[in-house]
């Protein structure tokens, strides 16, 4: 017995197929497609946000720890403000995620074949296109998911258990990308557990708890600022929760699932799931139990972000193409019908999840996926912003800061709106209110406000901090989409009822 075996286990299978090379290739095709669509439409509200994060390196953040801002700091730094520079990144993570994919198919017994169909599948998923179009942590979540799914298959079919060291490491720098990979492997450690005694011998051991430690030692920066900052990542998720669980949001949730993968490929991953439940191997079983204890917890506390399981179907489809495999050698099913189903569904789905499409179009699908429409209108609002901030006197100017109601307006500002004369944006939104209200003693506010659902505008609202405010301008854009811009106003603010240092606490918000 090897020293990285843990006693009562015995390794299941002490080889495995060769490597499909043909895998890379797949992942290189998803690479090519999302970088010669990099360029299209613009940045996402988030993107900017994150870029202005760049330039405040700190520890973590109120929205998500600091790997995103770290990456987006290194885009800056060698391409600048670019769109398809910043999103390099995520367009290596599809790319590293896809081969991860048919790597795990590869643990799951599969040959050549199933590696390869274990590619594609992952590599047609609406929401793996959707995710890793834009610069975001959850590209990077979706690949820690993948690539811990895959040491824990490793471990299960192995029983080598200093592979833990490994998963470790990888939870490690996936929580300082996101947290919500941690309640993957919470529910990873808890399927094991309840998997049987093979199970439990797999994880209460030396191995097990040093990738632990390694685990917590990488989550180490992040703890800290949290704890700096008033556990503010805990009080934004409550808010979240609030506006995105409950009992309303369940249908969603559960459509939801469904249009993850490729509708054709529904049933590969619903028998990858039934594979690995009935396996005889405790880590997998504990794969298809954090599945199921998740798509329950995800539901009732965050059904509105469907996204949120969408790393679980990498390792489900994994599954499922080696159940597919011994299907199509036995005649049970005609891949050819299945290949042509697959393409039809990402023909349907492909001009709803990237941008493909001309700009004036995207409002047809905007309840489908807001996301492309919020890509548009920036450099107009920058420039209907600058227009404000110009028209006032040069002395008015001197003691006036420009506010905004989101972190995406303030990140347009910020970093679209660098060089051009307008001063740095501030807001009260997650991080932005940390970073403080700029001139603390200014008496002239230019606010710039999205466009709100109800229509009435934002002027009630400032109104409680001021004496008087008018709407200097209102957005839009040459498009004509609706997004959360279009008719937004920007006000000049003016006879502030205190001191605008001291009415900047009651303007922060998180969501």
């Amino acid at each position: 017995m090897r020293s990285s075996e843990v006693p009562g286990t015995q390794p299941l299978a002490a080889s495995v197929a060769p490597f499909d090379k043909r895998v890379i290739v797949v992942g290189s095709i998803v690479f090519a497609l999302l970088m010669a669509l990099s360029a299209r439409y613009g940045f996402d509200r988030d993107e900017l946000y994150f870029l202005d994060c760049a330039r405040h390196l700190q520890a973590s953040y109120v929205d998500q720890p600091v790997l995103t801002p770290l990456l987006a700091r290194i885009s800056l730094l060698l391409f600048g403000v670019s769109e398809s520079g910043l999103r390099l990144w995520p367009a290596l993570a599809g790319c590293a995620t896809v081969i991860v994919s048919g790597l795990t198919a590869r643990e799951f017994g599969g040959g050549r074949r199933a590696q390869l169909l274990a590619a594609i599948a992952t590599a047609t998923m609406p929401a793996l296109l959707a995710i890793d179009h834009l610069m975001g942590p959850t590209a990077f979540d979706v690949l820690a998911w993948a690539g811990l799914a895959l040491i824990v298959a490793r471990i299960g079919r192995t029983g080598e258990c200093r592979w833990w060291l490994a998963a470790g490491a990888v939870l490690g720098v996936g929580l300082e990308n996101k947290h919500s990979v941690g309640f993957f492997g919470i529910a990873l450690l808890i399927g094991a557990l309840v998997s049987g005694p093979g199970g439990r011998r797999q994880v209460l051991n030396r191995w097990f708890a040093a990738g632990a430690v390694i685990c917590v030692a990488c989550t180490v920066p992040d703890i800290w600022w949290q704890a700096q900052h008033g556990w503010a990542t805990i009080a934004m998720t409550r808010q979240l929760n609030l506006e995105n669980g409950g009992l309303a949001n369940i249908p969603s949730w559960i459509i939801g699932q469904l249009i993850m993968t490729a509708v054709a490929l529904v049933p590969v991953w619903v028998a990858g799931l039934r594979f690995l439940w009935r396996s005889d191997r405790p880590l997998w079983r504990a794969l298809a139990w954090a599945y199921g204890l998740l798509f329950v917890f995800f539901m009732l506390t965050t059904g509105a972000k469907i996204y949120y399981l969408a790393g679980a179907y990498v390792f489900l489809l994994a599954a499922g193409s080696v159940v597919l495999d011994e299907r199509v050698a036995a005649r049970e099913v005609r891949l050819r019908s299945l290949l042509i189903g697959t393409a039809i569904s990402v023909a349907v789905a492909l001009p709803i999840v990237l941008p493909v499409l001309p700009e004036a179009d995207i409002n047809w699908f905007y309840k489908l996926n807001s996301v492309p429409a919020e890509s548009i209108g920036w450099p107009q609002l920058v420039s209907t912003v600058r227009g404000v901030w110009t028209s006032l006197p040069a002395s008015q100017r001197a003691n006036a800061v420009i506010f905004t109601g989101d972190y995406g307006e303030a990140g347009a500002i910020n970093e679209l709106g660098r060089g051009t004369g307008l001063p740095e944006a501030v807001s009260g939104h997650n991080t932005y209110w940390w970073w403080g209200p700029g001139n603390p003693k200014a008496t002239t506010v230019v606010a710039v406000m999205p466009g709100p659902q109800d229509g009435t505008g934002y002027g009630a609202y400032l109104e409680r901090f001021f004496g008087h405010v008018r709407v200097a301008a209102t957005l839009s854009n040459p498009a004509g989409v609706r997004n959360q811009e279009w008719g937004g106003h920007v006000y000049v603010c003016t006879d502030p009822r205190e001191s605008w240092g001291q009415m900047w606490p009651q303007l922060r918000h998180y969501d």
